[in-house]
């Protein structure tokens, strides 16, 4: 037997691969069925900025975009939920023998509402019911970022009993957030009488980031060299933790008596920002059971190079990352602005890149219509 790619040794240690972008070359080309059998990927994730730069830089869409023109559709935003639409549910279909197999744990497929409505939890909600209704599909994840606002709409989707990737979560506050909306949305929906083991989410909490962030305010201070490069991982386990403590006692038990599952913990941003770090960090110091890591494809070919599998490495080392918070603090960096910071320019790169995507169509719309 040939030996075991490095991928499906870390899904043998308890993590579920991701691919954090979706095109319509991805699937209509072959290669995320080729991912899905050499490089272990059992789930897809998509954002504003990977459909952006396919609309923009390629012609795969133009076809497409010809037949909405014709039919006298004009609003950018609605042209682009028909061309997400036939895209996400094309890797839905080809992802669901994964997700009939594991019997709902992976083979989903990520679809985001409009990022621009960050801040209004009922629109948000309203458009993650669209989504859901419109694909159709139980292997569906419909993104909604993790926003004060954001967790009223996770909450009330989850009542229903959608599927939601809470994304854009930096913070550790916010991580306890998220769960408490998920727990209480799956107590909402058996009170309704409904059966929560149809329901599942994945809290999405973001790494490089916060490294970047915290190093580029440890190099305005000067100094302190020792602490760069930690705070990612650091915040990661300790956010995996936290996921340990909420899904267990008598209050998750009678959930999970019922058939809920946990709302797993899944890792993004992982791709390595810093040249100086190695660039496989983020999947090797985060492998622990019952977790996702979605990767780009930069780090999923690099894992497979030369990525080392730790199992649990999730769980080492939990007491120096308590001690490296309170350390930063000491040098200065402030965990808390941090984290706020991240999120808010989070949630606006996101709506900038879904009013490039839309300024894009735009231009494509003078480009294909006959004059």
């Amino acid at each position: 037997m040939p030996e075991k790619s490095n991928l499906h040794k870390l899904s043998e240690a308890g993590v579920s691969v991701w691919i954090d972008y979706l095109s319509r070359d991805l699937i209509h080309e072959g290669e995320l069925e080729r991912m899905m059998r050499e490089d272990a990927v059992v789930g897809v994730t998509s954002n504003p900025t990977i459909f952006q730069k396919a609309i923009s830089s390629g012609t795969s869409y133009d076809e497409q975009l010809k037949e909405l023109f014709e039919t006298g559709e004009t609003d950018p935003r609605e042209i682009f939920i028909q061309l997400a639409y036939r895209d996400v549910t094309a890797a839905c279909d080809l992802l669901r023998p994964v997700w009939d197999e594991g019997k709902g744990k992976d083979g989903y497929v990520s679809w985001e509402v409009d990022p621009t409505l960050a801040y209004k939890r009922d629109e948000t909600h309203d458009q993650a019911m669209r989504l859901h209704e419109l694909a159709d599909r139980p292997n569906l994840h419909v993104k909604i970022p993790a926003t004060k606002p954001g967790l009223g709409a996770i909450e009330d989707c989850i009542a229903v009993g959608r599927n939601i990737n809470v994304t854009l979560i930096f913070s550790l506050q916010r991580h306890r957030e998220v769960i408490e909306s998920y727990i209480l949305g799956l107590e909402r929906l058996v009170a309704a009488g409904k059966d929560p083991s149809k329901v599942a989410s994945v809290a999405s909490f973001f790494v490089s980031r916060v490294d970047t962030e915290a190093d580029r305010r440890l190099d305005e201070i000067g100094g302190h060299d020792d602490l760069k490069g930690k705070l990612g991982v650091a915040n990661a386990r300790l956010a995996y933790q936290q996921w340990k403590e909420a899904f267990s006692g008598d209050r998750w038990e009678t959930l999970a008596s019922k058939g809920a599952t946990t709302q797993r913990c899944l890792w993004a941003s992982t791709s390595v920002k810093n040249p100086a770090y190695r660039d496989t960090m983020y999947v090797e110091e985060l492998i622990g059971p019952e977790t996702v890591n979605t990767m780009p494809q930069e780090t999923i070919e690099a894992f497979q190079d030369h990525g080392e599998v730790k199992p649990s490495s999730i769980e080492h080392d939990l007491e120096s990352a308590r001690r490296l918070l309170q350390d930063l603090a000491k040098a200065g960096v402030d965990y808390d602005d941090v984290v706020e910071v991240l999120e808010q320019e989070g949630v606006q790169k996101f709506a900038d890149s879904f009013d490039e995507l839309l300024e894009g169509i735009q231009s494509k719309q003078g480009e294909l219509q006959p004059a």
